[in-house]
């Protein structure tokens, strides 16, 4: 069997994808750009930030029409290897 057929997802499907980090460095450009590489097709209603309590940390959450399994373990990939993102979920 394939991770498609073993996944429970339905592909093509709306997948929500959140990283944090820190409030000073522009996070949410940051995802942006690392999930277009993967999902061109990313319009901007798709993003939204929210600070933390005090607002020394961001949580970014973009929803990308998921084409694959492939493509989102490439976009958490990407995601967890900037040093910017302290976590993806």
């Amino acid at each position: 069997m394939s991770d498609e057929q073993d996944s429970p997802l339905k592909f093509p499907c709306s997948f929500p994808i959140k990283a944090m980090g820190k409030a000073d460095c522009n996070l949410d450009i940051i995802v942006v750009e690392i999930v277009r590489r993967h999902a061109p097709d990313l319009h901007e209603g798709a993003i939204h930030s929210r600070a933390s309590g005090k607002g020394n940390y961001v949580s970014v959450t973009v929803t990308v029409n998921a084409t694959s399994r492939a493509q989102l373990d490439a976009i958490y990939q990407d995601l967890v290897d900037c040093e910017a993102v302290l976590m993806a979920l």
